[in-house]
Order: C-alpha cells, then structure tokens, then sequence
C-alpha cells in the first residue's frame, strides 16, 4: 500500500512492475453499449472502489470522457467541418478517444474525492457530443486531440455546451501539427475566440494545490527511464514544437475558462499508471498530474 503526502488514504496496488503495452482500445470490450468506465477492466493495476450515500447518486461530480471519430490528416479550415487534407502520423487511430480509460478516470476520481470536499462519481462516463444528456455535465474531456475530426454536428453541439456554461480539458497531444489539427477543429467551433496561454497566477493554480509551474507528465515509459538518466527527455518527440509545455485557453466573454488545452504533456498516464513504479508516481503522478487535474476539476465545480 502506497503512503504518499498527497494522500490519506490509498488503494493497494499489485506487487511489481507492470510493463503493460499501451492500450489502444482495440479488444478492450468497449462498444456503443459501454456507458462508464467501471464497466470496462482495468489495463493498469486496478481501479478503487468507492460509494456515495443512498439517495445522492446523481448530486455527485462525474469525470464524463468524449466518444469522438479520429481524422487521418489535418484540418481544413476553410472546409467547414469534418473535411481533411494532408497527412498526419502517429494520431487518427481507431478508438483514440479511450487512452488510458478506465484506470486514468477512474483514478482520478478517486483522488479528487480524497483530497477535497468534493462528491464523485465512482463510475465516471462516456458520452458522445450529439448525446442529449451532455448538458448534465459540466465538465468533459477529450483525449489526443491531435486527431480530432469532429463533424458539423458534434461541432454545434459542442458550440452550444460551452456557451451555455460547459468546460472542455484537452490532454496528450504534442507536437506543432497535433495542436495545428485540434486548433483548427475548435477554430470551427468558436471562431470568435483564440487561445491564449494562461499566465501562472490563474486562479487554477490556486484552487486547491498551489502549482508554481507548469510541469511535463511523460508516458510511463519515458518517465521510467528517466530514473536511470536523468538526462533522457520526458517529452514525446512528434516533431516541432514537442518539448515546452503548454497550458492554452478559450475564454467566454465574460472571462470565464471554457476550454483548457494541455500540450506536450501526458496528465492521463500520470492518472492511469501510477502504481506501475514508485518513481513515476513521486515525480510525475503525485507532483503534476494529480494536481493539476485536482484544481481543474475543483476550479470548473466552484466557477
């Protein structure tokens, strides 16, 4: 059983290490039927299991995960949705949406129900955009951007989500043409609205942790290796741009945070893989990812 300063209380974990091959969603038992994370196994070292008292299943925070299609190429931003020219490397798998799920959610959750006065869902979602019940939640998240390819209605229901008081985290995507491609498919979706990079003395910093820098989160493979040399990179190197970490922004008119964009940094496998190695979970889990996906969560509920 792992005993760590960020928590009180932990899940035991499976002796070991484990050097899982990353999960792609392929063969996972993931289908159209599959509604939340607790339904599908754990690709990591198990899940915690947590309940909430009867009667108050539903006034509960719930990590609510984005079904999206992944696009071969990038953006064409003056085809309007879903349109693509180019090539496009690594991104655009099947079954991208489900990186690091159900660990990563699940994971997280838990924390966040440690660590605050927050009450969470222990089985998190799965939703597409086009969903009716979208609505419901304040916050989603969308995994590996770089591949986006939403069509015209996902787009305006997307739209509608965040003008109406929604929040969108994006994480795990690096690189100049990842951000170009998500970039261009939310330039669609707000075409009135820019990123910007948020400045350090954000109130997200501050929500529960105090987070003096914006960190880098390396896949555990990385991340593990890094013990042995403390030379080796932490970033995945995808060409321009893959190095520096980025914390980008949509804003509404009124100031408020609708979208987070996290680049060249991996928050989900610090979520997912953190009891496969006790170095990567002091150095990347416990110091950043955990963190930073606490006061997010925390900044969306009390904003």
């Amino acid at each position: 059983m792992r005993k760590a300063p960020l928590i009180v209380v932990c899940f035991a974990f499976g002796s070991g290490l484990l050097l899982a091959q990353r999960w792609y969603g392929e063969g996972s038992g993931i289908d159209e039927n599959t509604r939340t994370a607790r339904e599908v196994a754990s690709h990591s070292t198990g899940t915690p299991e947590w309940s909430n008292r009867p009667g108050f299943e539903k006034d509960v925070f719930t990590f609510a995960r984005i079904r999206y299609s992944s696009g071969g190429g990038r953006s064409s931003f003056a085809g309007g949705f879903g349109q693509r020219v180019g090539g496009f490397g690594r991104r655009g798998r099947a079954n991208s949406w489900a990186i690091d799920t159900p660990d990563s959610d699940l994971n997280l959750s838990y924390r966040l129900q440690q660590m605050t006065s927050m009450k969470v869902d222990p089985d998190g979602r799965y939703l597409r955009l086009t969903d009716p019940e979208l609505a419901e939640y304040p916050f989603i998240y969308i995994v590996e951007p770089g591949g986006l390819n939403l069509s015209a209605e996902e787009g305006s229901a997307l739209r509608r989500y965040l003008l109406n008081g929604g929040f969108l985290m994006l994480d795990d995507f690096w690189g100049a043409a990842e951000w170009d491609n998500m970039a261009g498919e939310l330039k669609k979706v707000l075409p009135e609205r820019t990123f910007s990079e948020l400045p350090l003395d954000h109130p997200i910093y501050t929500a529960v942790f105090q987070i003096k820098a914006k960190g880098q989160v390396p896949s555990v493979y990385l991340g593990m290796q890094s013990e042995y040399d403390p030379e080796r990179r932490t970033w995945e190197d995808h060409g321009p741009d893959s190095e520096q970490v980025h914390h980008r922004g949509l804003f509404d008119d009124k100031g408020r945070l609708m979208v987070l964009a996290l680049h060249n940094t991996d928050n989900g496998d610090g979520w997912e893989r953190e009891g496969e190695s006790d170095y990567y979970f002091k150095n990347f889990s416990e110091k950043i990812a955990y963190p930073l996906g606490i006061n997010v969560m925390f900044y969306v509920m009390t904003h």
